[in-house]
């Protein structure tokens, strides 16, 4: 017999029992964006290899360890994307939407070969802001505004804002010769990892999740002393927007980023409730990613957030709403009432908006229709029977409370239903 097939390793379904969790944040996700007036965008999949090798940077764990890279029959090296601004900044540059701001937003499957655990996974779904045009700290404030008002919005309170400013291009290179000779002094003490980028990218240390290597780090010089006035009044007129709006951070020197297309202001929002890999969102500014990309020299901001951790959070702290079951079920008895079940229930469909009505299909005894509505998670059920529908009514059993079965008139049902409806959204 031939091995059963297996989904491949980190990359999961998304199952019926799990999906209204998704679909809850998502719409949560697509009314926030149109609050702040962004319009969605999508991207292919699918992208040349030296966009990321040019965008993140090839001195990175994700182009070095973690890119799904392969030859396509032309010979050319294509990636799946690992990340969405690179692939949101190509495309607004190729298809002419950077001559005015931009305020955009994606959502979609990223692709990283990295080692799965509760909330990361070789597949994910990413959702992403980008802001192109606009130069000033108080576009950065406002979309820091954006996640604070999501988490508040699904009940997230255990959730930290890390602020930090990287400065400009050139303060980031003098501050690397200071960290190169800093790190040179202590060769002995660093790791593989370390040891290689001590000279392409000394920045990337600071990164390091080895513990072996947590003290000589935390002594490291910090590059917020070292940045040009220009950053440094950008990154104190984000602060100064932030208590306005009582936005509670911290600053954390040590965070980089892991991407080299990051300047002037970084930014995480972390929670200790997912582990190790604790951060939920980040994002922060990268002015000079689209001339880097052979565009025009713009302005842009942005950030991201994987779905899966969000969820797991969700999920973590029982903040996830209840899956959306049925409202009624309809039960048909005998020949005529089971032919008349399907228009009666587009008729209740047509008449009762966001009604959720689930009609009982391959027929069954009157005991095995009742116990499929009591597993639907139904609150009625609904019974047409050929008495009922020789009368032109129809039954209801309430399924999960003591009330006794009523009796209404079919063509009063509807108003019976919207009723009810009124009466469970009041309750709320």
């Amino acid at each position: 017999m031939s091995e059963r097939l297996q989904s491949v390793r980190g990359m999961n379904d998304l199952l019926p029992n799990q999906i209204h969790i998704w679909q809850q944040l998502e719409q949560a996700l697509r009314e926030l964006t149109a609050q702040y007036t962004y319009d969605e965008i999508r991207f292919p999949i699918v992208e040349k290899t030296e966009l990321f090798k040019r965008s993140i940077g090839e001195v990175t764990d994700i182009v070095e360890k973690e890119m799904y890279t392969f030859d396509d029959r032309n010979g050319d090296s294509l990636t799946l994307r690992p990340e969405g601004t690179a692939g949101c900044a190509r495309a607004a540059m190729q298809n002419g939407l950077l001559a005015l701001p931009q305020r955009l937003w994606y959502l979609g499957p990223m692709f990283r070969h990295e080692r799965p655990q509760k909330g990361r996974y070789r597949q994910f779904h990413q959702f992403g802001v980008e802001a192109y045009g606009q130069s000033g700290p108080d576009i950065d404030a406002e979309q820091i505004a954006m996640t604070a008002r999501l988490w508040q919005r699904l009940g997230l309170n255990s959730l930290e804002l890390q602020l930090n400013s990287l400065g400009s291009s050139a303060a980031r290179a003098a501050y690397r010769n200071i960290l190169v000779d800093y790190f040179s002094a202590h060769a002995d003490q660093l790791d593989e990892d370390s040891q290689r980028r001590l000279q392409s990218n000394p920045l990337r240390i600071l990164d390091s999740k080895n513990p072996a290597m947590a003290d000589l780090i935390a002594q490291a010089p910090q590059l917020v002393d070292h940045l040009d006035a220009e950053s440094a009044d950008h990154f104190a007129g984000l602060c100064v927007r932030l208590d306005a709006m009582g936005i509670a951070y911290t600053l954390n020197p040590r965070l980089v980023r892991g991407l080299d297309y990051y300047g002037r202001t970084v930014f995480e929002w972390v929670t200790t409730q997912l582990g190790a890999q604790g951060t939920v969102c980040a994002g922060g500014r990268y002015d000079g990613l689209i001339e880097q990309l052979g565009g025009p020299a713009t302005p842009a901001v942005g950030f991201a957030m994987g779905l899966e951790r969000l969820v797991a959070l969700l999920e973590d702290l029982a903040l996830a709403q209840p899956a959306q079951v049925p409202h009624a079920y309809l039960i048909a008895m005998g020949a005529e009432p089971e032919q008349a079940c399907l228009a009666l229930a587009e008729r209740l469909r047509d008449e009762v908006p966001g009604i959720r009505l689930q009609t009982n299909a391959g027929s069954g005894s009157f005991k095995a229709q009742f116990k499929r509505a009591d597993r639907s998670g139904a609150r009625y059920a609904l019974v047409l029977g050929e008495d009922e529908l020789a009368r032109g009514q129809i039954a209801v059993k309430d399924l999960r409370g003591q009330a006794e079965q009523t009796v209404h008139e079919l063509n009063q049902l509807s108003v019976w239903l919207k009723q009810m409806l009124l009466n469970e959204n009041s309750l709320g």
